[in-house]
């Protein structure tokens, strides 16, 4: 059968898989067209930089590295955090073949191709690492595939994602691996990373040409650019080497040349584990009565392109959900940010919803509507179809009204404070309180009249009950 993914008719191990991302000086020679993200990967894993808690003096990931006993992974960490290096070394320090795959392009056909060779490898009893970038992009059915292979051990699965785990990847895999968290890049680890970046570019330009020096101010913009990315730090930096080498006298790169390369991009996905972690904490900031961290998160997703309308109708249901009769007035707050937004559109707009969530901070806050309705829905489930009673219904027709249909209904505009005692469940609920308000804000007053109206219905309960 032949093999295109490493040529010959047998499919054959991978001797020399490491190879493949530790170039040579030969490489360096004829010049490399690669990123400088890629040249400079480390080779070694003590030149590896961040996660320590995973590869520190003692780290848990450390530990099977060095035992060779490495499991199945996920390795879960934003862009740039160094996922895909990390497995490459992992390969690399227990002597394993190392394939990889990117689950953008990658088909069935090649994934056969992969088990095929990690079989070949098997009779000159060699390991298989299948790294697997982007895994949460492999649809159900493929992700099913690697199933009996992992168990088998047959493989070695390495994946890695920007999204939670919990909802991007199937969870009778997620069950055969450990899930390690990486963190972005700290502030140091990129700055380390950085001047190895400026010393490789040095290293890899002839004589002839012009040092390249970057103040240290100018590194430490690229860093609060760069979000703790790696790849996007290092691609600043070869930006700007490039632009100043281009000059006919090179002076140092400054922070205003950085700033003009390129502004921030912040972390977000619209439809991924950020967005919902934004949302909650704006969500939660609100209800707890901090207008500070409300308008941050709301800013953040602001910046990040949220869909405002979206922003809009949260803020809405945050106006219902956790304010409700306390201040009556929080929903047609909202609702007038909402359509002040649709009117004025970016970024006149936004400054309607910031307003709006600022009031929702500091107004009164009561979810006791809220909790109303959700006892209902569950007494709804319970009881099922409750019989209106009678008194309650209305009575068009001759028939109707012999039935006893509006029987012994009394107009509630005939008593006294426009308020006539009487039963509004039904019997078998009768009794029942789902609407309890707080102190707070208007529900002070709508306390102390609920009282008084609920005392009375219960007076009409229990005369029908004797």
């Amino acid at each position: 059968m032949e093999n295109d993914l490493f040529g010959g008719d047998e499919p054959q191990p991978r001797r020399d898989a490491h190879e493949a991302y530790s170039p040579s000086l030969s490489d360096e020679k004829d010049g490399d067209a690669r990123p400088l993200a890629e040249r400079l990967r480390p080779s070694a894993l003590g030149d590896y930089l961040g996660q320590e808690a995973l590869l520190g003096d003692n780290g848990p990931l450390l530990r099977l590295i060095r035992a060779d006993r490495v499991p199945s992974m996920i390795l879960w960490g934003p862009p740039g955090s160094g996922k895909t290096t990390l497995a490459r070394l992992i390969a690399q320090e227990t002597s394993r073949d190392f394939i990889t795959l990117s689950a953008v392009t990658s088909g069935v056909r090649d994934v056969r191709q992969v088990i095929d060779v990690a079989k070949a490898n098997r009779k000159f009893r060699r390991a298989t690492i299948l790294f697997i970038d982007e895994i949460h992009r492999f649809n159900k059915a493929q992700q099913d595939g690697f199933l009996p292979h992992v168990e088998a051990g047959l493989i070695t699965l390495i994946g890695a994602t920007t999204e939670n785990p919990s909802f991007s990847v199937i969870s009778p895999l997620l069950s055969r691996c450990r899930v390690y968290t990486l963190k972005p890049l700290g502030e140091e680890e990129q700055l380390t990373l950085l001047r190895r970046g400026v010393e490789r570019l040095n290293e890899e330009h002839d004589d002839s040409a012009a040092e390249l020096i970057v103040e240290d101010t100018a590194l430490k913009a690229i860093v609060a650019l760069s979000d703790g990315d790696a790849r996007r730090a290092l691609g600043l930096l070869e930006i700007a080497d490039s632009l100043r080498r281009d000059e006919s006298e090179p002076a140092p790169v400054t922070v205003e040349d950085i700033r003009s390369l390129s502004q921030r991009q912040l972390m977000y996905d619209k439809s991924g584990e950020e967005h919902f972690n934004l949302i909650s904490a704006l969500h939660k900031t609100v209800r707890s009565s901090d207008p500070h961290g409300a308008l941050y998160w709301l800013g953040r997703m602001l910046a990040a392109g949220e869909d405002r309308l979206y922003l809009a109708r949260r803020l809405v249901r945050m106006a219902v959900e956790d304010i409700g009769l306390a201040d009556p007035q929080a929903l047609n707050q909202t609702m007038e940010a909402l359509r002040a937004y649709q009117a004025l559109g970016s970024p006149e707009g936004e400054l309607a919803l910031a307003q709006a969530t600022a009031y929702l901070a500091i107004a009164p806050k009561s979810n006791a509507v809220y909790m109303a309705s959700k006892e209902v829905a569950a007494e709804i489930e319970k009881s099922g179809t409750l019989a209106v009673p009678l008194s309650l219904r209305n009575a068009p027709t001759k028939l109707m009204k012999d039935l006893g249909y509006s029987e012994n209904y009394s107009y509630d505009h005939d008593g006294e404070g426009h308020f006539v005692p009487k039963q509004g469940l039904p019997d078998e609920i009768r009794d029942k309180l789902f609407y309890r308000p707080t102190t707070e804000g208007d529900e002070k007053a709508i306390q102390e009249k609920l009282e008084k109206w609920d005392k009375a219905r219960r007076r009409i309960s229990e005369e029908k009950a004797t």
